[in-house]
């Protein structure tokens, strides 16, 4: 005689469908949360006042350089809203909002984004920016 297929137990399809679930949960948010392929890795290095130390790997080609400061142009011509883009708000007092004004210095030499180094730095600047979104 010839025993057919036994089910499932209650316990091991919930289990199942938990493996399942966490496995598609996972794969959704990785998907969500994917970063921007249009503007190449940077990462922040420091802030002073409404002046940014950006740094890129030394391997940036000069195309990627100029699609990150466009994004950087575009977002300050429309939102004005650089905190997706990892920046702190350069001038928090201000009622217009936090982001009025931003300049960028775009570093290829991790050591130079660092605080100290960008303090030393604008130090020896002897000028400011007239209109920082140009």
């Amino acid at each position: 005689m010839k025993a057919g297929k036994k089910p499932l137990d209650p316990v091991v399809k919930a289990g199942l469908g938990v493996l399942f679930g966490a496995f598609c949960l996972i794969g959704f948010g990785m998907f969500l949360s994917r970063p921007d392929r249009t503007i190449p890795p940077y990462s922040i290095g420091a802030q002073e006042g409404t002046v940014v130390a950006v740094h890129l790997p030394p391997w940036t080609s000069d195309p990627e350089i100029e699609s990150l400061i466009r994004r950087f142009g575009l977002v300050g011509r429309t939102t004005k809203d650089f905190g997706p883009l990892k920046i702190r708000p350069t001038t928090p007092d201000n009622p217009k909002g936090g982001y009025q004004q931003l300049f960028l210095l775009i570093f290829s030499d991790h050591t130079w984004a660092e605080p100290d180094n960008l303090h030393r730095y604008l130090d020896g600047r002897t000028h400011q920016i007239a209109d920082p979104f140009l």
